[in-house]
């Protein structure tokens, strides 16, 4: 009894010491996003830092950075990132593509039908066959952790009539960010494209420079575009607002592998946060969109359909002018029909 009772008491000890080994060491991560506090992005961030320092033990400190204290745009805060000033950033695929312009792939239009499906495809190995080019392309420096969401799904608004059908869009003025597929995208419905920094955007619509934009309802609120004189909205959800959180590969990897699996549930909990949070937070939007005298107009399932087609040759563009772009849509495409046939499945099952 006295031997086991010692072979148990020495075990405890290596397993504590193992403990103070990690807890002694200490990582503080830098994490940066170019928004407030009201916005999604936040709501992830303090869910991940809860988290991780808690799980961690004390041994991962988590510094949260908002607005543009370390950088002021996506380019820089990925350099940022590849350099190692900062640990952890999040951005839009407008925001990089620049550096990785296959992730624009999420933009492109009308491949995901609802918050199941993009939710599904977006943690799985899509995102890992993302995260595997982009850590080629930087030299290995930079790091995909997670897909989450930033502000719910894209849908056209303006300031000049009740769109409809995709002809409704003929001639009008919408703005788009600094990057080709929007433009593309814009051009295909017949609207006439104009890239205005988010900035400039309650200015523009405002002053007439553009009629519309393309942003979700919590976006559209938050900004106030309605006094800048947006009124119509329409619920076609042509692209579901992916976040990409990105992190310093090496920074990563120095950490021992218990608290690497940390800061992976970090994220997890960070992108099952984003996911939820635009959910609750539109529904005070739409309800004072509509109070401040908005206009929200739903697609029929044909007019839906129709707004697929029309927008369809941005896909072809995508293949053709995007490096990367051809095998990015086939991966993107494949775990659709995926998640779709999973979802269905599920369904079936219970829904009998």
């Amino acid at each position: 009894m006295l031997k086991s009772l010692t072979t148990t008491l020495l075990a405890a000890t290596l397993v504590a010491g193992s403990a103070m080994a990690v807890a002694a060491q200490d990582y503080t991560l830098r994490a940066t996003a170019n928004s407030n506090e009201n916005d999604e992005d936040y709501d992830g961030l303090i869910v991940f830092k809860n988290y991780v320092e808690q799980a961690s033990n004390g041994a991962i400190a988590v510094e949260i950075f908002m607005g543009t204290q370390l950088c002021s745009t996506g380019a820089e805060c990925i350099e940022g990132v590849s350099e190692g000033s900062i640990d952890i950033n999040i951005s839009t695929s407008g925001g990089v593509a620049g550096i990785f312009p296959y992730v624009q792939v999420l933009d492109l239009p009308y491949l995901m039908s609802d918050d199941r499906v993009a939710e599904r495809v977006l943690s799985g190995d899509f995102m890992r066959t993302l995260r595997d080019k982009a850590l080629e392309d930087s030299g290995g420096t930079v790091r995909l952790m997670t897909i989450g969401n930033t502000g719910g799904w894209r849908n056209f608004a303006n300031t000049e009539r009740q769109v409809q059908t995709p002809g409704d869009l003929e001639g009008l003025k919408m703005r788009s960010i600094v990057a080709d597929l929007p433009v593309q995208l814009v051009e295909a419905l017949g609207a006439s494209a104009t890239p205005i920094p988010w900035p400039e955007l309650f200015t523009s619509l405002q002053t007439g420079v553009v009629e519309g934009t393309a942003n979700g309802i919590t976006d559209i609120m938050g900004m106030k575009f309605p006094d800048a004189g947006l009124q119509y909205l329409t619920l076609d959800g042509h692209s579901y607002m992916g976040a990409l959180w990105w992190m310093n590969n090496d920074r990563f990897m120095e950490m021992p592998p218990e608290l690497r699996r940390v800061v992976l549930d970090g994220f997890y909990a960070l992108q099952q946060a984003t996911f939820a949070s635009p959910k609750r937070k539109s529904i005070q939007a739409y309800e004072d969109f509509v109070a401040g005298g908005g206009d929200i107009y739903v697609p029929s399932p044909e007019q839906k359909a129709a707004f697929a087609e029309a927008a369809a040759p941005v896909q072809d563009w995508f293949r053709e002018n995007v490096d990367g772009g051809s095998e990015m849509l086939d991966a993107l495409l494949a775990a659709v029909e995926e998640a779709e046939a999973e979802l269905a499945a599920e369904y079936e099952m219970d829904m009998n």
